[in-house]
């Protein structure tokens, strides 16, 4: 979540399909199965995408970067030829592959939509790793995902103005670049807590995967902070994805509000946190 390079390359790069225990999710990569059943965290994964892409070469570059977003978003067309009769519906982008050939194959694969299916054929290949009910949850959702997805990738390219357009937190690959163009270059975030936060740590929680959770919020809140608010943007599904797992929202979360170490609104599917006092003055100083 500090790393911005390394994230993008977990995004970009080929995964390791492994499960060493029951608890292991690595297999898939930066996602989590909740996350990518109900698309969540995408607006960012892919706008970590698009700023990798976009300054490449140092100038932003758009146009480069819209490209290479479609291209990891591809999927193979069940006819592919037929023609689409608007540019806006399409959702093979296998013309890319010479281009980038790391994001989508020549049939039309994108990295997404290669990862996924390997990562269920992995479940499939090796169900002694797995419980009978989550070889039953993965066959229902490898079952729906392509139809599903190619969905999700033909509404991406609805601008604000089209007709079918529905509700103001539709995924669009306008508003990807937008906030692209805005952050500018991927960044190394990552630093060193001082000995007295991580003091301070151990007085809101003596559980380690709690209080691991509480320094990469801190030192999230320290990179992502704003000069005009005390509030930062908590991109939840993310946080899971980096984690492995739903454990940091279902639990850490509600463990380190009740301690008092954070704050935590939700709005419009929108959550938003700051720290404690104490973290802030020591931050500040």
């Amino acid at each position: 979540m500090l790393n911005e390079i390394s994230e993008f390359e977990a995004y970009t790069q080929a995964p390791t399909y492994k499960r060493d225990n029951k608890n292991d999710n690595s297999f898939l990569g930066r996602f989590t199965r909740e996350g990518i059943q109900g698309f969540e965290g995408f607006p960012r994964v892919l706008t970590i995408i698009a700023r990798g892409y976009m300054f490449k070469n140092g100038n932003a570059d758009i146009e480069y970067a819209r490209r290479a977003i479609s291209a990891w978003c591809s999927i193979p067309d069940k006819d592919n030829t037929k023609e689409k009769e608007d540019w806006r519906f399409k959702t093979d982008f296998r013309e890319y592959h010479n281009e980038f050939p790391e994001l989508v194959s020549e049939n039309g694969e994108g990295w997404f939509y290669r990862h996924f299916h390997n990562a269920m054929n992995f479940v499939k290949n090796n169900p002694d790793k797995f419980t009978a009910k989550e070889i039953e949850k993965y066959a229902l959702m490898d079952k729906n995902f392509d139809t599903a997805w190619r969905d999700k990738v033909t509404r991406m390219h609805f601008s604000t103005y089209y007709p079918k357009t529905k509700g103001a937190w539709i995924l669009r690959f306008d508003d990807i670049l937008s906030s692209a163009l805005e952050l500018g270059e991927l960044k190394n975030n990552d630093f060193e807590l001082s000995e007295e936060t991580k003091a301070r740590i151990t007085d809101f929680t003596k559980a380690p995967n709690t209080a691991l959770a509480l320094e990469t919020l801190i030192k999230y809140y320290y990179a992502n902070r704003q000069e005009d608010t005390d509030w930062v943007v908590l991109p939840v599904a993310n946080f899971d994805a980096y984690f492995g797992s739903t454990s940091f929202s279902k639990k850490r979360l509600t463990e380190l509000v009740k301690s008092g170490a954070i704050e935590r609104e939700n709005s419009y599917n929108v959550s938003r946190y700051r720290l404690s006092e104490v973290f802030v003055m020591e931050l500040n100083g």
